[in-house]
Parts: C-alpha cells; structure tokens; sequence
C-alpha cells in the first residue's frame, strides 16, 4: 500500500525512541507502547481539510484545532498547544518541523507540482508562517510528489536541493555520530530526506530515521511519508499501524486512501 499510512507508520515506529534515542537500525519495529502521536493526528487532520474543502484555510484550522483538542495529550509543541486553546488563529511564526510532518495528504490530493506547493503551504502557513517552516513543509511535498509520479531519487535530490538549498550529499554515517535532537526544520528535514535517499525500502528508510537518534517519531514520520510514495509499505506495517489508530482517525485514513491513493 501507498499513502500517508506511510507518515503514520513512520509516527508509530519512532514513537518509542523520540525520548529513548538509538543510534542502531538493529530494533523491534512495533513494540507494546508503539502509538500514533501528533505526527499522525495532525496528518490526519490536513487529510480531513483536504476532503472536505482544500481552498479553505478556516476549515483548515477547524481541522487542526478539533482533532488537536481530541487529543490533547499527543505530545505537541509548547507553543502549538497555546495556538490549539488559543481563540486567536493567528499563526505565531514556528520554524519546527511540525509543519512537513503533516503535509504528505497535499502531495497525494495534488495533480501538478504547482497545485502541490499551493496546498502545501497553505497547510504550513497558518500555523508555520516562518521561512524555514514554510520551506520544510514545501520541500518534504515536493519530494513526496515526486517519488508518487516516479521520478528517480538524483532527480528528487536534484530538485530539492535546486529549489530549496538542502544540502543532501551527507550520507547517514556521516550525520549519524554527532546528530542530536532537533526539531527545526533546517535541522531535521534534509535528514530525513536523505534518510529515504539512502533507504532500500520502506522499512530500510524509517529504520534509517530512527538511527540518527534524533526526533524519531517526526524524522521517521517525514521519511516514511516520503518512502510510502516511492515503494509500497509491508502489509504487517500497514496491520499493525491501523491496529493501533481510534476509530475516529481509522476512518479518516480509510476515506482518504480510498478516495485519492
């Protein structure tokens, strides 16, 4: 299966090791406490706008603010949970990777790569109204689209770091020893768009996402996002991921993937 499963899965599997960092590609995928967290409930969200009314930035953050108040406890960002109590929609100018962790229902909706950067920086904007947010979210779409109408992985670096400026010749093992948590999107991003350069699959590359110890469930869930687009994702990943959703994002999941995949 293709799809933002992918995110969700990514989400799930790094969910264990975003406070327990590993430096090993060595590790049990899917453990008892593997849960969905903000990665995936805000994907899920972005999925649900785009179903209901892609032009419309209010229905955007209804999106956002109903299923981040159904799940308060999600593990969100100091300042996004302000936002999500916050009568006030204003955006308040994040830079953190929050905003490509929940972009990949954009690229699967879009049918051209300009209608793909449009929704996806209205989908980033209205919280992530930062250069570097906006630029995380776009580039993590663009390489999305990408993998989807099957373009190779050099003209998937090419472009990205063409449009973007990333800097994607480091491999892993370079990154790998001195890289920390970082939830930026400068510092998280192109890492995690290397991660499915490098990967030889689906699993290879969120495996790859989880072993720089860094964010792992976003790492993993921006990665994963990405290599759901260019390879299928293992049906007992599919399994165990949908297994562990609320029924409530079960079916928004459903209706997407059947609508749009």
């Amino acid at each position: 299966m293709k799809g933002i499963i992918g995110a969700i899965s990514g989400d799930m599997i790094g969910s264990t090791r975003e406070w327990n960092s590993i430096k090993t590609k060595d590790f049990q995928l899917f453990q008892d406490r593997s849960c969905f967290t903000d990665d995936s409930i805000m994907t899920l969200a972005v999925a649900n706008w785009l179903m209901k009314d892609k032009t419309s930035e209010s229905v955007l953050i209804n999106e956002l603010k109903f299923w981040g108040n159904t799940y308060p406890n999600a593990g969100y960002g100091g300042r996004f949970i302000r936002w999500l109590f916050d009568d006030d929609s204003k955006p308040y100018g994040s830079w953190a990777n929050g905003s490509a962790m929940r972009v990949s229902p954009c690229s699967w909706v879009a049918e051209t790569l300009e209608e793909n950067q449009k929704l996806s920086y209205m989908s980033a904007v209205v919280t992530h109204n930062h250069p570097e947010g906006i630029k995380g979210a776009l580039a993590t779409a663009d390489a999305i689209y990408l993998a989807k109408v099957g373009s190779s992985k050099e003209d998937i670096k090419n472009h990205i770091e063409n449009e973007y400026g990333y800097n994607l010749s480091n491999s892993l093992d370079e990154i790998r020893p001195n890289y920390s948590f970082d939830v930026s999107c400068a510092g998280s991003v192109p890492e995690s768009i290397i991660c499915f350069l490098e990967g030889k699959n689906f699993e290879d590359t969120v495996r790859n996402a989880v072993s720089l110890g860094g964010d792992a469930d976003t790492q993993a869930a921006i990665s994963g996002s990405i290599a759901s687009a260019y390879w299928d994702v293992p049906y007992e990943i599919c399994y165990e991921t949908e297994s562990r959703l609320d029924d409530g994002l079960l079916d928004i999941l459903t209706e997407f993937q059947e609508t749009f995949i």
